[in-house]
């Protein structure tokens, strides 16, 4: 089911999906001109937090969590990006250090741009440019969402609305009039929401209980958008 009109996704969804589409053929040649395509593993780091860029990665197939990790080693996850999305890029255009770390989530298949290649690029493609800054600034809008969000919504309503925008991501890989499965460890779902585990088993139980949703193991599947909709209280 089509959540358009009833909930706004943007407001909570990066979208890199767009930044390489439709490039002059020159600037995609060279943009990929020293790629290289490879096949990670579930719990495969891509980058950690502190150390400097080495290029970009754009995600061909499957899901990454981008985190932060405190002085006790507790995971934050700030935003999970899935097939079609691009990342890393960030500490290239700042000219610093990783500001986070990122994992991968399920087997992936990732290509990976080096710096030298991307910068090149940007250098000669206006449209390029022009698609980041836009990307920037909504990625900005987004981080901004979510801070009302964690002061704001409770632990409850922080949850409704993460399942929400995980399964319009999971969506993308989903068989086309199949159950969109949310596949996502409760830990990790946990850090997403910003509470304990055991406050999401407690409340995923509360819904598998009202027939919001089912699970089977660890996959979980909205049996009822509108009323996970309406706990969200996204306005």
């Amino acid at each position: 089911m089509s959540i358009k009109g009833l909930f706004p996704i943007d407001k909570w969804d990066f979208k890199s999906e767009s930044i390489f589409a439709d490039l002059r053929p020159e600037d995609f040649e060279l943009l990929t001109a020293h790629k290289s395509e490879h096949v990670y593993k579930k719990n495969d780091i891509l980058f950690r937090e502190g150390t400097y860029p080495s290029g970009i990665f754009f995600i061909n197939k499957g899901k990454v969590k981008k985190y932060k990790v405190d002085k006790d080693g507790k995971e934050q996850i700030i935003y999970l990006a899935n097939t079609a999305q691009l990342i890393g890029y960030h500490a290239i255009l700042s000219g610093d250090r990783y500001p986070d770390s990122a994992a991968v989530m399920e087997e992936s298949v990732i290509t990976f741009i080096p710096k030298e290649d991307f910068l090149k690029t940007l250098d000669q493609s206006p449209a390029l440019n022009k698609r980041l800054l836009k990307t920037l600034s909504h990625e900005f809008a987004v981080l901004a969402n979510s801070l009302t969000m964690f002061a704001q919504k409770t632990v409850r309503e922080r949850l409704a609305l993460q399942l929400i925008v995980i399964r319009e991501k999971h969506k993308v890989d989903a068989v086309e009039g199949a159950p969109v499965e949310i596949n996502i460890s409760r830990e990790d779902l946990a850090s997403l929401v910003g509470t304990a585990r055991e406050n999401v088993i407690r409340i995923l139980t509360e819904f598998k209980e009202k027939g919001i949703l089912e699970t089977k193991g660890r996959k979980i599947i909205v049996k009822d958008i509108n009323t996970l909709i309406k706990i969200a209280n996204h306005k």
